[in-house]
């Protein structure tokens, strides 16, 4: 029989990993707790299984134990958990991209294997994050008896495992922020700049389209060395500060988040240079 399944915290990441569980008969999802009877009811619809609780007090023993709870809310259920007497010889894992497993040590005292494994996509739309999740990349640390019931499941549900270094787990969430929050908020910049410059708004996404979309494609082509072009990787410095003044005269923020890039930008150049990728 599958191992039992005990979910904590059941939002999008939680749903989906738990239909995934369920479907491909990886664990047995039995307790599925949330914040009120109503979510519950919700989460458990979605996944196809489990019993729905908002009460900590009715919840079961598991073998397996999925914390998939906010960052800040971690440590606290954790505890909760572990003062219960619920996790002796248990695996608990949790999916932050920001936490490592050590912060689940109060698991860990009370007799708990504990790990980390977190997906690396949005999971903005669950049932089309659920319908297609095979080749997904987690990101994966913890101790050698949790990863080594941990990875075969995920495996089995599609997943692609890295093994994450637990003491720059912060480091690693931060690059995902880098590959997908921050490269939003360039996006905009370049957007709004076009609009001071009378561009339509419709018409600047088409001009920054080809832009940006061929662009991550030489950077996942050739490397970011290979793919930067541009008046830093020119040496033309010239311009560089002719439009960090003009940036200054329209939008300030705009002209310090451009002026904060050049340094990097530069070292980027100096590697393209050296022949470097």
């Amino acid at each position: 029989m599958a191992a039992t399944l005990n979910i904590v915290g059941a939002g999008h990441v939680g749903r989906v990993l738990g239909r995934l569980f369920a479907g491909h008969g990886v664990f047995e999802v039995q307790d599925v707790l949330t914040r009120s009877p109503a979510s519950a009811q919700e989460a458990v619809r979605f996944i196809g299984s489990g019993r729905p609780l908002a009460q900590f007090a009715d919840l079961r023993p598991a073998r397996v134990w999925m914390l998939a709870v906010g960052d800040d809310q971690i440590a606290a259920v954790c505890t909760a958990l572990a003062g219960a007497g619920l996790l002796q010889g248990a695996t608990v894992f949790h999916c932050s991209g920001a936490k490592s497993s050590g912060d689940l040590h109060p698991a860990s005292e009370a007799g708990a294997h504990v790990a980390s494994v977190h997906p690396v996509r949005s999971f903005a739309d669950p049932e089309l994050v659920a319908a297609a999740f095979g080749g997904t990349w987690c990101g994966i640390e913890g101790d050698p008896a949790a990863l080594a019931s941990l990875a075969p499941a995920f495996e089995a549900i599609g997943a692609r495992l890295v093994a994450i270094d637990a003491a720059a787990k912060t480091v690693y969430h931060a690059a995902s922020v880098f590959a997908s929050n921050y490269l939003v908020t360039v996006l905009d910049a370049a957007l709004r700049a076009y609009a001071a410059a009378g561009v339509p708004d419709e018409v600047a996404r088409e001009l920054a389209r080809p832009l940006a979309s061929e662009t991550l494609a030489n950077v996942f082509r050739l490397g970011p060395a290979g793919a930067l072009s541009g008046p830093v990787a020119r040496g033309d410095f010239a311009t560089v500060a002719r439009q960090h003044e003009a940036l200054k005269g329209w939008d300030l923020p705009t002209a310090e988040l451009y002026d904060a890039l050049v340094d990097a930008t530069t070292a980027l150049a100096a590697r393209k240079r050296r022949g470097e990728a």
